[in-house]
């Protein structure tokens, strides 16, 4: 067995590729290996700035000698099929056997590929990889043809076992492979020669370069937190920005900053996106205060004054960065104190889509939407439509054209500055959310009630100009924005009739498409309502009925089961649809649930089966005084008592107990199929046993299409 050690050595490769280059690497080399004939027992990337690295242990030391045979054409047939089968098998027809198969004679070919050594396969599959490595951006330079995210400066490629090591023979436009690579950039420059990946990490080491991501970031973490808790301090946790700056250095050196007072009345979301977006330092936090008062910064040296130069250089240029800040807040709270008007004026000017008007057009269309939701979330309509009003003025702020990510947050210190309620202040912060899976649900009723508003306007906007996702691609974020739906109304409860409302709104659409945004928020202020549901709407409650179905497979309930409730009248009130699917899901995992399941399976498919055949439908008639048997008279008392609690239950939306009742089926049933024939040759008992299949049916009915279960 062989181990293998790759290093791809370069200039500094983005921090927001190296995890993803990591991947890459790994599965190019491991995949062509194997390919090749290889096997090995475990393989680890490694990334730093300036390297990508790959360890590859107990590799064969060659690939096994491989005998293929292939049938091919007959030996009669046309001209143009045996040339194909040549090119395939790559030997001439001299070579080919002639063998005899049933009734005639074909072509058999034989291939035998003799064994490989690792250097050569290694060689190929490495050659392939730096050529064809899927870097998201790359370039050239110089005069060769290589591309690359950065400049390409060596190769490292040795195969080792316990007779030493080897280079592996290998030149790639003009760079050939060796056993030589270089520490850090400043505190060890010189070249030195490894042998193996045992050598090759320890020699990093000594060289002040830390070769695991992993580690990197976890040093990064742990100091950061002892220099913060030597003040009294604590470290905002941000994860994304913690990989980010282990990906910046290769021998981190995190240092301790102090912000200046004058900068201490910034909203501390202000402080933490500009240090974190500007100059990539982590945020400190003082627990007694509440404020962001600190920062870490993280060197890639160890500097002779332990780094009092590099912090004074950051804060220097924090202070500036800041500056810019304070500017921005200045002056925006100067309009946000004066009413927002100059703001709302100005979404008049943002295009929000060509075919859907301004963002000054669709806060209408919000404001209007937020009213009439607001009955079916406890909001008030009022505060709703103001909230949906002022939420997307802080789009005009300087803050906001600054920094992107802090819309809605500013606009809630906005709204407050202009004097609004706090709830309407909320709203303006909450409307957003949820942005993506770990994002929490606002749960203030106004929050809601303009969420959901903003999110719908969304949907219904672009289903109405038929711009809908389209396999993986989805540049409006319309999956998103269906899962917000999902989540804002199965986070807290909400009854909405969505089919009515989808349909109201894209219909509405039309109408605005000849008229304008005020002849739309009249209209559906006014109760305009269309009859029934148009098909841009069910197409549009499909789709979110699909975001559902992922949604729900998530906490562990089956499509199936989903299926069979979406199938029930009432599927555009997702609430109500969850509560179904997750009762019912929960009784299919009990014995009781799943061979009760079976029964009224079973009893469906006699049915439909009789009804095929006879032309008739078995729906009404069943009576206890044509059963011969005990085990159907105790079914006819079953059902008699399970029916009306499993009716009063459905209807009461207590789902639990009526699967309670439906279960108790299960026994009556069971014994019904052991020991009753449906079939008999009496007409008069088989039409009345059909007609009880057909209540046993319809009791499953009352819970859902059973028949969309699977097994």
């Amino acid at each position: 067995m062989m181990d293998l050690l790759i290093e791809l050595f370069s200039e500094e490769i983005p921090a927001r590729m190296q995890a993803r280059a990591r991947e890459d690497l790994k599965r190019l080399i491991t995949d062509g290996l194997v390919e090749g004939g290889l096997t090995y027992a475990s393989a680890g990337a490694f990334s730093t700035p300036r390297r990508l690295a790959l360890a590859v242990e107990g590799l064969t030391a060659e690939s096994k000698p491989v005998r293929e045979e292939r049938k091919g054409p007959r030996t009669d047939a046309p001209e143009k099929a045996i040339e194909g089968f040549l090119r395939s098998t790559g030997l001439t027809l001299d070579q080919l056997e002639r063998r005899a198969d049933k009734k005639a004679e074909v072509f058999f070919a034989v291939i035998e590929k003799p064994g490989r050594r690792a250097a050569e396969i290694v060689a190929e599959v490495l050659a392939a990889a730096i050529r064809d490595f899927p870097w998201p951006k790359s370039m050239r330079w110089g005069s060769g043809n290589l591309r690359w995210v950065r400049p390409l400066h060596s190769i490292v490629a040795i195969l080792s076992d316990e007779a030493g090591a080897q280079v592996v023979p290998l030149t790639v436009e003009g760079i050939t492979a060796g056993d030589t690579t270089r520490g850090h950039r400043f505190m060890a420059p010189d070249a030195f020669r490894v042998t193996g990946f045992d050598d090759y990490a320890a020699k990093l080491r000594r060289a002040r370069v830390m070769l695991d991501h992993d580690e990197r970031e976890a040093a990064i973490r742990q100091d950061a937190a002892n220099l913060a808790f030597a003040r009294g301090w604590d470290i905002v946790p941000d994860d994304a920005l913690m990989a980010e700056i282990a990906g910046l250095v290769e021998w981190p050196v995190p240092l301790m900053g102090v912000i200046e007072d004058r900068f201490l009345s910034l909203p501390p979301e202000v402080l933490q996106t500009s240090m974190k977006e500007h100059q990539k330092f982590l945020s400190a936090r003082n627990p007694a205060t509440g404020r962001i008062e600190g920062f870490v910064t993280v060197a890639n040296i160890e500097a002779p004054d332990d780094g009092a130069t590099i912090l004074k250089g950051n804060q220097r240029v924090l202070a500036a960065r800041l500056s810019d800040a304070a500017f921005f807040w200045d002056n925006d709270l100067r309009v946000a104190k004066a009413g927002m008007e100059d703001w709302a004026e100005g979404l008049k000017s943002v295009t929000f889509h060509a075919k859907l008007g301004s963002q000054a057009d669709r806060v209408e269309r919000i404001a209007a939407l937020a009213r009439e939701v607001a009955p079916a979330v406890g909001a008030d309509a009022d505060a709703a439509e103001q909230a949906a009003r002022v939420a997307k003025v802080d789009l005009r702020s300087a803050m906001v054209g600054e920094f992107p990510e802090l819309q809605g947050t500013m606009g809630r210190y906005y709204a407050q500055a202009a004097g609004l309620p706090d709830a309407v202040a909320d709203a303006a912060r909450d409307h957003w959310r949820p942005k993506g899976e770990s994002d929490s649900v606002p749960a203030q009723p106004v929050s809601v009630a303009v969420a959901l508003a903003d999110k719908l306007d969304t949907l219904t906007g672009f289903w109405a100009i038929d711009e809908k996702p389209t396999g993986s691609k989805d540049p409006f974020a319309l999956r998103r924005a269906a899962l917000g739906v999902i989540r804002l109304v199965l986070g807290n409860g909400v009854r909405v009739p969505l089919a009515e409302l989808l349909s109201d709104y894209i219909d509405a659409r039309r109408v605005l498409a000849e008229q304008d945004v005020h002849f739309f928020s009249a209209r559906i202020a006014a109760g305009v309502k269309r009859r029934g549901i148009v098909p841009k709407a069910a197409d549009l409650l499909a789709f979110l009925h699909d975001r559902l179905k992922v949604h729900l497979r998530e906490q562990g309930i089956r499509h199936d089961v989903i299926d069979a409730v979406l199938a029930m009248p009432g599927s555009d009130d997702l609430t109500l649809v969850v509560a179904r699917a997750t009762a019912l899901n929960d009784m299919l995992k009990t014995e009781d649930g799943t061979n009760l399941l079976q029964g009224i399976k079973r009893a469906a498919n006699i049915l439909s089966q009789a009804e095929e055949k006879d032309g008739v439908e078995y729906a009404f008639g069943a009576d206890p005084k044509f059963a011969e048997t005990d085990e159907e008279r105790a079914l006819f008392a079953a059902l008699d008592a399970a029916e009306p609690k499993i009716a009063a239950a459905m209807k009461a939306e207590d789902f639990p107990a009526a699967m309670t009742a439906i279960a108790a089926l299960r026994g009556p049933i069971d014994a019904f199929f052991e020991a009753v024939q449906v079939n008999t040759d009496n007409q008069i008992v088989r039409r009345n046993r059909l007609n009880l299949l057909s209540r046993i049916r319809e009791a499953g009915r009352l819970i859902a299409d059973l028949t969309k279960i699977e097994g």
